[in-house]
């Protein structure tokens, strides 16, 4: 071995020429067999995801939907976590490989990321699927030139959580994102649709509404998915209208689609109702303005769309499905708004044809659910005549609303202002009327009234003779009735009951004036007082609060107002303050204004002011309520009172003890004490009662008021008396106890017994802890309401 020199330890040995070439050699070779497996794996990818898109394509090929193939291929390629739902269909060979479109994130990273583009998160929805804690997140974002309420739904968004094993961390939790939305409002012009349909001039433009809620529909709902509902809502005058979009999820497909936007005059969401008797319920959009009713009324189908299996599809009446010429009739007068003749002759086509396609017994249901609102709608009892003959007239029944027309001139001026405000609806229904009859002498004659009432007369009665059977006799008789004006509107009396109360401001835009240009104005030494209306006589009927019925028009609604309240006449009344020791004051209030909001009518007065006595405000006692009345709202009733002793024995003996175990339940009396009849005539013999019959059955009934004094003064009396005052009980002959004020929750006080004008029984006037009601005697219920 050759021996190394002294410094070789120090020095580095460097690769001979032939080794670095080998080496090189060898690296080459490694490389091109890494490229060479990089190039297969990708052609297998390439392969796989053709094999899919094969598969895919014969699954769909045989019911043609390209367009779904479309999708279905972009989502495969591009975000396949999409279409994973293919696999359940898919044979092995072509299985789509997950793989998460994106990282999961946790709720805070969702609100970080959309905080970043101006967006936040709204109240999460949890959906009810099987897939685990899935939920629907709304994406709001501010509307831009808003000064109030401006988050509106800009996207809607559907996450899933991720399995724990599959988690980025123990300590929070982290989401999928499963599927989005983009969410854009509504037109104005769809959604003042329905009142542009009704004569509203206003048709709106093509802004955008926003949307600002979304809710999952409860209670029974389609089969299969989950159904959501967006909401915006747009006040129109004193309409507050309700519109949005219907949403449908598909856990299975993990799509959400837009289904079907909706606008409601009334405010209505959409419900999900049975219409047609199907397992399935329909979706009822409610478009109804006034009187005129209007559901649009869809079914759900299925389809052949592979990414969203249903669709809602509107049952229309704009064709006949059957044919047959008394069915085409009906959809005609269906089509004009009069739901129960069209229902009346449908009523024959089944009859005759007894089984139906099912499109005709939709159509069929459709105008029956219609039929029913507007019977039930000509049951009421309307506030004026003007609207008892526009329900008459939606339900067709001509006659009916002519023995409304023709009972009083009153009657006929009013409800001749009416027609000559008609935009059309009234008209449209008289012509299809009289296509389907045209001898039809009633609807000849409504018809001939309209154009009268628009046209003048010479045109209604030249339209009238060239009708093919003219009835002109009977129709001018009843034209010469609208041509006998009327001495003053409503020359009934005014009749009201009310609460007052007092106000120390007001605010003018919130009160109807007969007349606008005048200003409110207290003199020196007056009060305002507001007066929210108990019950009101309106020339044929008593109506009483809540007054929800009153349809009052938007053309002049202070004119309507006044004259159902019988104001034209006197515009006054009288406001009573009792005091607890039966002391009175009152004063007369001159009515300047009126209002009606939500069911509640209010009077706007001024008054002297009117006051309690200095040494009752200090007494623990229940205030008195001011009662507002006019003069000829009611008489009192007044009788000869007569004790409790004068009674028949046998009659005496079950009152008594009625008497007695109402004060025990009140806490007045001790209840361990039991008295016999004799201590009890003894004891309560001389109190005084009234004998009256508030049930209309012959027998007058006992009425017993009791002070606190007479309770004190019984043996068995705790104490003083107590700060509450007269307490009141109404009993039959055979000791029924039929009202009590001696309940420990009674919050009430008789105050009078009255007769109410075109009421045949006396009426209880009740104080409220805040209001003032008329109970009467209810045969059917056996109760005082």
């Amino acid at each position: 071995m050759a021996k190394s020199s002294p410094n070789s330890a120090s020095q580095t040995h460097l690769p001979s020429p032939d080794n670095v070439a080998a080496t090189k050699r060898v690296v080459k070779k490694i490389r091109r067999r890494i490229s060479k497996s990089q190039e297969e794996e990708a052609s297998q990818k390439q392969r796989g995801k053709f094999a899919v898109l094969v598969a895919i394509a014969l699954l769909l090929s045989s019911g043609g939907v390209v367009t779904a193939f479309v999708w279905i291929s972009l989502q495969f390629m591009f975000n396949p976590d999409q279409v994973s739902w293919m696999n359940q269909i898919l044979p092995t060979w072509a299985k789509i490989p997950l793989g998460k479109a994106e990282k999961p994130q946790s709720l805070p990273e969702i609100q970080t990321g959309l905080g970043n583009t101006g967006r936040v998160v709204g109240k999460l929805i949890p959906l009810d699927t099987q897939e685990p804690k899935s939920f629907l997140m709304p994406i709001l974002r501010q509307r831009a030139n808003c000064q109030a309420d401006c988050e509106e739904i800009a996207e809607l968004r559907v996450y899933q959580q991720v399995p724990d094993r599959e988690s980025p961390s123990d300590a929070e939790k982290y989401y999928y994102r499963l599927t989005q939305l983009p969410v854009t409002g509504l037109e104005e012009s769809f959604v003042l649709a329905p009142l542009v349909a009704a004569g509203d001039e206003n048709q709106g433009s093509s802004l955008n509404l926003p949307l600002t809620e979304v809710g999952k529909f409860t209670g029974k709902t389609p089969t299969p998915g989950i159904w959501l509902y967006l909401r915006g809502q747009r006040q129109q005058g004193t309409r507050a209208i309700a519109y949005g979009q219907i949403v449908h999820y598909s856990p299975k497909r993990r799509h959400l689609q837009l289904m079907n936007s909706w606008t409601s005059p009334s405010g209505q969401l959409p419900q999900w109702q049975q219409v047609t008797g199907k397992e399935t319920p329909e979706l009822v959009v409610d478009e109804t303005v006034g009187l005129e009713p209007l559901l649009r009324v869809y079914q759900v189908n299925a389809t052949k769309f592979v990414i969203n299996p249903v669709e809602l599809e509107e049952i229309t009446l704009k064709f006949p499905v059957l044919n047959d010429a008394t069915y085409e009739k009906a959809l005609l007068l269906a089509r004009t708004g009069l739901w129960t003749p069209a229902r009346e002759l449908l009523k024959l086509v089944q009859q005759q044809q007894k089984t139906l396609s099912p499109k005709a017994q939709a159509q069929i249901d459709v105008i029956a659910l219609h039929s029913q609102l507007t019977q039930n709608q000509a049951k009421r009892t309307w506030a004026s005549p003007s609207q008892q003959v526009l329900a008459d007239l939606i339900d067709g029944q001509w006659q009916k609303a002519l023995q409304v027309f023709t009972s009083s001139p009153q009657n006929a001026q009013e409800i001749t202002s009416l027609l000559k405000a008609d935009t059309g609806r009234l008209w449209s229904r008289t012509e299809a009327a009289l296509q389907v009859n045209p001898s039809y002498k009633e609807v000849q004659a409504w018809a001939v009234l309209i154009l009268a009432a628009k046209q003048g007369e010479q045109t209604a009665l030249s339209w009238l003779q060239k009708q093919s059977k003219p009835e002109s006799s009977y129709v001018q008789n009843i034209l010469r009735t609208s041509q006998n004006p009327a001495q003053g509107n409503y020359p009934h009396s005014s009749r009201v009951i009310g609460t007052a109360q007092p106000l120390t401001a007001i605010s003018e835009g919130e009160w109807w004036q007969l007349n606008p240009t005048r200003k409110l104005q207290l003199l020196p030494e007056e009060q305002w007082y507001q007066v929210e209306v108990t019950a009101f006589h309106n020339g044929k009927n008593w109506l009483s609060a809540p007054f929800n019925n009153l349809q009052v028009p938007e053309n002049n609604p202070q004119k309507f107002l006044w004259d159902s309240l019988g104001l034209t006449k006197d515009a006054t009344l009288q406001i009573v303050l009792w005091s607890n020791t039966g002391e009175q004051q009152s004063t007369i209030a001159k009515i300047q204004a009126v209002q009606l909001q939500a069911g509640k009518l209010r009077l706007l007065t001024t008054a002297s002011s009117l006051s309690l006595p200095t040494q009752l405000k200090n007494l623990g006692v229940r205030q008195p309520i001011p009662l507002a009345l006019t003069t000829d709202a009611l008489t009192w009733v007044q009788t000869q009172p007569i004790s409790l002793s004068q009674l028949d024995r046998p009659k005496t003996a079950s009152i008594l003890t009625q008497i007695w175990q109402s004060l025990q339940a009140s806490g007045e009396i001790a209840t361990d004490e039991t008295l016999s009849i004799d201590q009890l005539v003894e004891q309560l013999g001389n109190w005084t009662i009234q004998k009256i019959d508030f049930t209309d059955d012959r027998q007058p009934e006992i009425l017993l008021t009791i002070s606190p004094d007479a309770i004190a003064n019984l043996k068995q009396a705790k104490g003083k008396p107590t700060g509450q005052g007269n307490r009141t009980l109404i009993l039959s002959e055979n000791g029924k106890i039929l009202y009590t004020e001696f309940s420990k929750n009674s919050e009430q006080t008789l105050i009078a017994i009255a007769n109410l004008a075109e009421i045949e029984i006396p009426v209880l006037l009740v104080e409220n802890t805040k209001s003032y009601s008329i109970l009467r005697w209810s045969k059917s219920k056996q109760r005082f309401e």
